[in-house]
């Protein structure tokens, strides 16, 4: 098969989900942001500390919509995210000053250390690129950072994912702890 003729797919598009699987990833979701978001608005936002990060959203794409898929499971989502958060501050420290290069050692390291450490979750690739690009109130965190938001907000997030997929008969979470 040539190159270009691998990027024409080989399978059909998967089949859509119902309404209640729409309805108890939109609960889901809803909470856990909710949680997350509320904690950090009216306990932390004043004191410098946060713990809602961008890319909690696309964790709960994963924890409340795909919760079967192995990139969606405690493991991967709490190690994919403090894993993430650790390379991303550590790039930010030694290459600060050159932005371009610390977004882009952060994101390929932590990508590779998920790898490795089998704890591949796509939104970790945000949390560390966030590490960089995060601006001031982030980079004033500094390995803070790993614990909260990183660490506590995806541990809120994965609560609520334990309490709201296991409510539906027809739904199971986690597949693996580890």
């Amino acid at each position: 098969m040539g190159y270009f003729a691998k990027m024409r797919g080989h399978t059909q598009s998967p089949p859509g989900v119902g309404g209640v699987e729409i309805l108890w990833s939109w609960v889901g979701s809803f909470l856990g942001i909710a949680a997350v978001g509320l904690l950090h608005f009216k306990l932390l936002d004043h004191t410098g500390l946060m713990l809602i990060i961008g890319s909690f959203g696309a964790s709960a794409v994963l924890i409340y919509g795909a919760i079967r898929s192995p990139l969606a499971q405690p493991r991967n989502l709490m190690g994919g995210h403090v894993l993430s958060a650790l390379v991303g501050v550590t790039a930010f420290k030694l290459l600060g000053h050159q932005p371009w290069l610390a977004s882009a050692l952060a994101v390929a390291t932590a990508i590779a250390l998920m790898h490795l450490t089998k704890t591949l979750h796509p939104p970790g690739g945000a949390t560390a690129l966030i590490a960089v690009i995060g601006g001031d109130a982030v980079h004033r965190l500094g390995f803070l950072y790993v614990v909260m938001p990183a660490a506590l907000g995806a541990a809120v997030m994965l609560g609520i994912a334990l309490v709201v997929n296991n409510i539906p008969k027809n739904r199971r979470y986690p597949e693996f702890w580890l």
